[in-house]
């Protein structure tokens, strides 16, 4: 089949933009194109170039333009007989065109008219390339573009397809390497652009340039015996900052040693995009690497002796911070926070500093902690938006918790500085799911007071997430205090507690734990029939009711219970609705049956409300199970819907109760299967 290929050549695109504008790119090809019956897609991108190439069922490439046209109805007419018109002809109601201002035609390439379809689709689907940012340039025009665009190739089997896209028409030209490439020539398919590509020095390949930087930071970190910092994020933005990557490393002053880690690496990857490298006790180590454009004569020796200046003057500017704000206690820098807005909705970040504080104290001593250890939560808690008037945290608002912590270590008035320190260090986390959760009674009553405060409070003033809108990172504070209380295994923490001052917020919690039991393949359903009917803000309470009724659920006499409360409920819900309902304890006097006598005798047996009540879930569970084979027995010997009515009202109070017993444990008939 032949190969269509498409690049677009510009100035630098930035690394963040590439690959979404790169697929974005392809879908708009894939439908430029669906007439031509496209396989086999791929995309390319880099600094300087997007690109895509597929296989296309083109017969006739001679260049014709050959339309086939439907006549449709008459503008303006009913959108009835429009969306009759679209179904007939299978299109979309985006490709009508009024032709002459009276009808509304479809117009659609032949298929032998490969050539025409390009000229004709391509151009209108390209120009509204979307960007987070694009430009105007040159003398004219509104076609605006990330960068300025300077040469597109398109072919098709070879031969150049000449549309034009702004300032620029489309042949069969390109450019390599600015330094050791440069100038202009000729391609002729992917293959030969790729190839030539690399004699003109660029890895067009994105995924080929990433792994070479990353194998090639490996290596020359091994030779100093060291191993890089892992950080996907940073490989794949210098991925898109270089089209012939050269890996080099530098040294840093043993000066700079001194500061957190976490201020001096996030230096140098923010800034200067560097990779942080670490010893063989997996220590930070005085060396970064970096990856440079072009393959120096010298060997790089002028280019890493560049970079370690720049580096130089970067951490002397977080060396000033860092020992200005060790000149101020962490408890001095409190009052400036009344001047910062939290939400003109709920104050002050001072007033919140204060909540968290109490709330930090009140969650420890649920937690169990005695006086030394709340009074350490209180203070944390307090302190812990402090670092937010630093020096360091304006210049990197990505370290917010972080200093915080570090100051708490060397600013002790009269607490605890390493226990204070550490709780305030991670406050934050989780950030994501990857993230740690904190550890430590201290560490975890204050991360969830954080949390927990900005749920309430948001709630309370009727901020609430609505739909995909979400601008507060509620969802995410939620997740965070479900993820500190399970992964801890917290026994005594009772949410509702907490949570009873803001309306809906408990529930708002649960729904966000069953998203996370359906996001990791979990029975959600299950947690949201144990949830009907224990409305429990004890969640890893919670969580073992709900995993032992899931392994109850997977044996046989779970299914079939389940199944026959299913069928119970169904039957009552029919003969309810007739003349229910049909409650009160059935009478022994009217049973006819052994198989009524045994299910009565077991449900006398039922009441599970001593084992729930010592979380004693697995024997509720198996007890509960008890009444599979007798349930079974009864509806395979007993007609329910007798033709004496005592024995009918009768036996539906029976299956009432069997339904009450079940439902102890859960509403069954949230339990999906």
């Amino acid at each position: 089949m032949p190969e269509f290929f498409l690049e677009l050549f510009s100035e630098e695109i930035p690394a963040r933009m590439q690959n979404a504008a790169a697929v974005e790119l392809q879908r708009r090809c894939l439908h430029a194109l669906q007439f031509l019956k496209p396989t086999g897609a791929n995309i390319f991108f880099g600094p300087r170039r997007i690109g895509f190439t597929a296989q296309v069922n083109a017969d006739d490439r001679a260049g014709k333009s050959d339309f086939v046209e439907s006549v449709g109805p008459r503008e303006g007419a009913p959108d009835a007989a429009i969306d009759g018109f679209l179904r007939k002809h299978g299109a979309e109601r985006s490709e009508l065109i009024i032709e002459n201002g009276k009808y509304y035609l479809r117009r659609r390439l032949a298929a032998s008219s490969a050539q025409a379809t390009i000229l004709a689709e391509l151009p209108r689907f390209l120009g509204g390339l979307p960007w987070p940012k694009s430009m105007r340039w040159g003398s004219g025009g509104d076609f605006t573009w990330v960068r300025p665009l300077r040469r597109i190739v398109c072919l098709l089997d070879g031969e150049v397809v000449p549309f034009t896209l702004g300032p620029v028409t489309a042949g069969n030209v390109t450019e390599g390497h600015r330094v050791h490439g440069p100038g202009p020539f000729e391609v002729f398919s992917a293959a030969v652009w790729e190839e030539k590509l690399r004699e003109h020095r660029v890895i067009a390949d994105q995924a080929e340039r990433r792994a070479k930087i990353a194998e090639g930071i490996a290596a020359e970190a091994a030779k100093l015996g060291l191993s890089v910092a892992p950080d996907d994020g940073l490989l794949d933005e210098v991925t898109g900052l270089v089209e012939w990557p050269v890996v080099l490393i530098g040294k840093i002053d043993p000066e700079f040693m001194e500061l957190p880690p976490e201020v001096r690496e996030l230096s140098m990857k923010i800034n200067q995009k560097y990779f942080a490298l670490r010893d063989a006790a997996g220590k930070p180590a005085p060396h970064f690497a970096f990856v440079a454009n072009l393959a120096a004569d010298d060997e790089g020796k002028a280019i890493i002796a560049g970079n370690e200046r720049v580096l130089r003057a970067r951490l002397s500017d977080a060396r000033h911070f860092w020992a200005l704000d060790l000149k101020t206690p962490l408890d001095a820098l409190l009052p400036k926070l009344e001047k910062i807005t939290f939400h003109a909705k709920i104050g002050t970040q001072r007033q919140r500093a204060d909540r968290i504080g109490a709330l930090a104290k009140e969650i420890a001593e649920q937690l169990g902690a005695d006086g030394y250890e709340s009074k350490q939560a209180e203070t944390a808690g307090l302190l812990a938006k402090a670092d937010l008037v630093t020096g360091m945290v304006g210049e990197f608002p990505e370290l917010q918790g972080i200093m915080g912590g570090y100051y708490a270590e060397r600013s002790c008035h009269g607490w605890d500085g390493p226990l204070v320190g550490q709780a305030i260090r991670t406050h934050y986390q989780p950030k994501g799911p990857s993230d740690a959760v904190p550890v430590g009674v201290v560490a975890v009553a204050v991360a969830l007071a954080d949390k927990l405060d900005t749920l309430r409070e948001f709630f309370a003033v009727g901020e609430k997430p609505t739909g995909s809108g979400d601008p507060f990172a509620l969802r995410r504070a939620a997740l965070g205090v479900i993820r500190i209380i399970l992964e801890n295994k917290i026994a005594n923490f009772d949410l509702g507690v907490i949570c009873f001052e803001a309306e809906g917020l408990l529930e708002f919690v649960l729904d966000r734990l069953m998203v996370k039991l359906r996001n990791e393949g979990q029975r959600y359903d299950i947690l949201a029939a144990v949830f009907a009917v224990s409305a429990d803000g004890n969640l890893t309470r919670l969580m073992k009711r709900v995993d032992a009724l899931e392994a109850m659920l997977g044996t046989e006499d779970g299914k079939n219970l389940l199944a026959a409360y299913k069928r119970a409920a169904n039957i009552l819900k029919i003969e309810n609705a007739k003349d229910g309902p049909h409650q009160g304890a059935p009478e022994a006097s009217v049973f006819v049956q052994e198989e009524e006598k045994s299910l009565a005798a077991e449900l006398n047996n039922a009441d599970l409300a001593p084992l729930l009540a010592v979380e004693n879930y697995e024997a509720a569970m198996s007890r509960l199970a008890i009444l599979r084979p007798v349930i079974d027995a009864f509806f395979e010997s007993v007609t329910v819907n007798a033709d004496a009515p005592e024995l009918r009202r009768n036996r539906l109070r029976l299956l009432a109760r069997f339904t009450g017993a079940v439902s102890q444990v859960a509403d069954f008939s949230r339990i999906e299967g």
